[in-house]
């Protein structure tokens, strides 16, 4: 009999979740190729987050013809979608079943909606003002809910990759090289794109962009799905009700910290990102910048995320995390006192930001999949996709509240589109740029004390998921097995199990 359970064990399939070597179980040392197949499908998705984060409220009002009121307002109010949208994702996610997985699926199936919505998103209808703004709000409600569909299953991804924290971190590292790779693409070659594919026709421009960006995500997203294999499934007799994995999410503790932590440190992000358009062609006047002044930003990223392993070897992630998140309020501060024609320091300054928060998203990531294992651990049950979905809603919501507060700022301090502004505006301009990013930036540092999960006690509860796993697979194996050979004995063998 033993030898029959030991048989049955070598033979449990690598997606079970189950460790039965090196290459396939959950703690498995990931290839090379699937990490760099894993980070694809982030270079995908910044083919849209990074032309919002960076040119989506210069495209309304100056293009589109938006206030800049109406823009703020609609970025708040089209995120209260989101509020729903995300967990809803999430809990559809986790209950997804196929012979390809739960998550990769999704990455097949969003496609076709995430290229319409790109496209129409960025087309200019031939319509009053009214009915414009009726255009946007549909359109980027649209945009938002092709974005979840593909994108909150693809962070799920990440927490059933691998179960092994620093195997985690390494991976959403690749990710986020990716991710900053692409950003840096996009930064640099939109303003370029639009000009040469509309040839003096702007609108049509960025129509035909957008266009260009699907179709290439596209391709890059079926890498992913090809490229990754899920190891890591739930508890075999979990149930699933919908309400207890909302239950389970507000008493995680690691999870709530993260989220406020996550929201704030978006509103620092997407107030620079947004807000550098406006700097560059208003402040600066120097419009031809904004390009190679993103770009810039977008590989020091890169350059960052690239070293979070090796920090991480040496650093815990909490204490690393308050490090670069003071640095970056100090660099920020710094910033406000750059004139206007000091072109250098501004590259300088934005690099050495760039380089402190590109280790950001990988920690933080990192550390959502291991609240993932701290509610399976805490609770019995797993579901990786819900804490990924409100995950993904905390950056949208950051991202949303700031662009609100851009499009409020400057529209009480008289901000015009396409003229130049007046000397308040352009202080607003600055203050949005600069002192208000840093300000969110301290408020981050004291939120991450409170977070509990160091090193030692993600080994430690990791450890016992891992006892727990093995030991309900023994039994498993053992039952199969009697059943087999005395299939009378079965339920009382079942019933010893059990117990």
């Amino acid at each position: 009999m033993i030898k029959n359970i030991k048989q049955h064990q070598q033979n449990l399939s690598p997606d079970s979740g189950i460790s039965s070597g090196i290459s396939s179980g959950p703690n498995a040392g990931l290839s090379l190729g699937e990490k760099v197949g894993y980070a694809c499908g982030d270079v995908a998705s910044n083919f849209y987050w990074r032309v919002f984060d960076v040119f989506l409220f210069i495209f309304y009002t100056d293009v589109f013809g938006l206030s800049a009121a109406a823009v703020g307002t609609m970025m708040l109010v089209t995120r209260l979608i989101d509020a729903f949208s995300d967990p809803l994702m999430g809990a559809i996610a986790d209950r997804t079943k196929t012979k390809f997985g739960k998550f990769r699926p999704y990455l097949l199936w969003g496609i076709i909606p995430m290229i319409a919505a790109g496209v129409l998103t960025f087309t200019v209808p031939d319509v009053s003002d009214g009915n414009k703004l009726i255009w946007a709000y549909g359109t980027y409600i649209f945009m938002m809910l092709a974005y979840t569909f593909i994108n909150v299953p693809y962070g799920a991804l990440l927490g059933v990759v691998t179960g092994d924290s620093q195997q985690r971190t390494t991976l959403t590292s690749f990710r986020f090289i990716g991710a900053f790779s692409g950003g840096s693409l996009v930064a640099y070659m939109t303003p370029e794109l639009v000009n040469y594919l509309g040839q003096g026709d702007e609108a049509l421009g960025w129509q035909l962009t957008m266009l260009t960006y699907g179709l290439v995500a596209a391709v890059l997203f079926v890498i992913t799905f090809l490229s990754t294999t899920e190891r890591i499934s739930p508890p075999a007799n979990q149930k699933t009700p919908v309400m207890q994995d909302l239950k389970d999410l507000v008493q995680n503790k690691p999870w709530k910290v993260l989220f406020v932590l996550a929201l704030i440190i978006m509103m620092t992000i997407s107030l620079r990102g947004s807000t550098g358009t406006f700097y560059f062609k208003y402040y600066v006047e120097r419009p031809d910048l904004i390009g190679s002044f993103a770009m810039a930003y977008m590989i020091a990223l890169a350059i960052g995320a690239a070293s979070t392993p090796l920090l991480t070897k040496f650093i815990d992630k909490r204490r690393l995390l308050m490090i670069l998140m003071t640095l970056v309020a100090v660099l920020s501060v710094l910033f406000y006192f750059v004139p206007s024609d000091n072109i250098t320091l501004m590259f300088f300054l934005q690099i050495m930001i760039g380089l402190a928060l590109g280790p950001k998203s990988p920690l933080v990531f990192s550390m959502y999949a291991d609240t993932a294992d701290f509610s399976e651990w805490r609770t019995g049950r797993r579901a990786t996709a819900m804490i990924f979905s409100a995950a993904a809603f905390a950056q949208k919501l950051g991202g949303a509240l700031a662009g609100a507060m851009i499009g409020w700022t400057l529209a009480s301090l008289g901000y015009i589109a396409n003229q130049v502004q007046t000397g308040t505006s352009q202080e607003g301009i600055v203050l949005l740029m600069t002192v208000i990013p840093a300000l969110f930036a301290a408020i981050a540092v004291p939120l991450i004390y409170f977070y509990p999960l160091d090193d030692e006690k993600l080994k430690k509860l990791q450890g016992e998921l891992q006892a727990r796993e093995s030991s309900a697979q023994q039994g498993l194996a053992l039952q199969k097995v009697t059943k087999q050979e005395n299939p009378n004995a079965a339920d009382e063998q079942a019933g010893a199990v059990n117990a």
